[in-house]
């Protein structure tokens, strides 16, 4: 079953979040790993020395939307100021699983 509709909640795709606020050092890549394990989506996720954190997801449409829905929540001692996703092509790199990065 492979479809190419936008609207198919089930169509596999990959966005990039940048997360910016307080969100270094209060446990958000720990449990963005928790969150994408919980939804069954694969990429990463780190820190940016610019205080960001980023992030790279791919799963079905509505699982990845789900974990854009609780990057903007965050875990209970992060601060999210803004949140922005942007679609891209399928990575260059095989993902598997849902890993902490080093930071860049």
């Amino acid at each position: 079953m492979h479809h190419n509709s936008d609207n198919n909640p089930e169509a596999v795709i990959t966005q990039h979040f940048l997360i910016r606020g307080h969100v270094q050092g209060v446990g958000y890549r720990w449990s963005m790993v928790q969150a994408a394990q919980q939804r069954a989506v694969q990429g990463w996720v780190r820190n940016r020395r610019d205080g960001s954190v980023e992030a790279l997801v791919r799963g079905p449409a509505d699982a990845v939307q789900s974990l854009l829905d609780w990057a903007h929540q965050g875990p209970p001692h992060a601060r999210v100021d803004a949140v922005s996703a942007s679609a891209v092509a399928g990575p260059a790199e095989a993902l598997s699983g849902f890993v902490q990065k080093d930071t860049v």
